[in-house]
C-alpha cells in the first residue's frame, strides 16, 4: 500500500535490510508501480556501489567528455545517472559508498542536476533515486563513516525489509513462485509437499530469501 502510495510522488527511498532480504526486488516493484501509473516505459538503472572500485565510482555515474582523463573513450560517455534519466537509478550498498562520493550524490539529490568529468557546466536529471543497504546507516552517521546530511536527505520514506525468519508464514507462497520461476528457467517441473514446507519453515534463513531460492534450485536439480 505504501509503495502505491508514492510511486506518483518520485520522492527519494532508502531501503534496509539484511542481505538477501530482497531490497532491488522491492526497487523495482515501486518502479514498476509508478509506470503501471503513468502509462510509460521508464528507464531503471542499477549500481552495486561496493563492486565498483572507488577511482571509477565518479566516472560510472557521472560519465565523462572525450578528453577528461588518459584512456577516456572517443566521444566520452553517458553516466548511470544520466542513462537512467527520466526513471529510476537504484544505488546498492550505497552505505560501501567513499565519503567524498557522497558529497557529490547529495548534490544530485538537493539540484537534480549532474556534472560529467570534463565538463564545464552540470546537466539537469530527472530521476527518483532508490538506495539500499544492509548496514547501520545511523550508527555509520555517528561513527563519521557516513555523510549525516545525506542519510537524512535519503531517510524520508524509509522501507525496512524484515528477514525471512520474521514471516516464514509466506515461505509456502515464495515457494510456490520460486518453483514457477525455476519452471521457466530450467523446464524442469516439480512440487514442495507439506512435509518439505514444514522443514522449510523450521530453518533460520540467514541468506533470507536469496537462499531460499537456491536451495530450492538446488533441491529441483538433484531430485
Amino acid at each position: 500500500n505504501t509503495v502505491r502510495k508514492i510511486a506518483p510522488l518520485r520522492v527519494d527511498i532508502l531501503i534496509n535490510g539484511e542481505t538477501g532480504v530482497g531490497k532491488e526486488l522491492w526497487a523495482h516493484a515501486i518502479h514498476c508501480e509508478e509506470e503501471r501509473i503513468s502509462n510509460k516505459k521508464k528507464p531503471f538503472v542499477t549500481v552495486n556501489c561496493a563492486a565498483i572500485p572507488a577511482n571509477l565510482l565518479e566516472s560510472e555515474l557521472f560519465g565523462y567528455k572525450e578528453g577528461a582523463f588518459t584512456g577516456a573513450i572517443r566521444g566520452g560517455r553517458l553516466g548511470k545517472f544520466q542513462l537512467a534519466d527520466g526513471g529510476t537509478i537504484f544505488l546498492d550498498e550505497i552505505g560501501d559508498m567513499p565519503l567524498p562520493m557522497q558529497a557529490k550524490i547529495l548534490r544530485v539529490l538537493q539540484e537534480r542536476e549532474v556534472e560529467s568529468l570534463g565538463s564545464s557546466a552540470p546537466e539537469p536529471v530527472n530521476i527518483r533515486v532508490v538506495a539500499a543497504t544492509n548496514r547501520n546507516l545511523k550508527q555509520m552517521v555517528k561513527e563519521g563513516a557516513f555523510r549525516a546530511d545525506l542519510y537524512y536527505r535519503l531517510n524520508v520514506i524509509n522501507f525496512n525489509i524484515p528477514p525471512l525468519r520474521e514471516h516464514p508464514e509466506d515461505i509456502p507462497l515464495l515457494t510456490q513462485h520460486i518453483l514457477s520461476q525455476l519452471y521457466h528457467k530450467t523446464g524442469i517441473y516439480k512440487r514442495m509437499n507439506q512435509e518439505g514446507l514444514d522443514l522449510l519453515g523450521q530453518f533460520s534463513w540467514p541468506g533470507n530469501v536469496r537462499q531460499l531460492y537456491y536451495i530450492i534450485e538446488r533441491a529441483i536439480i538433484k531430485t
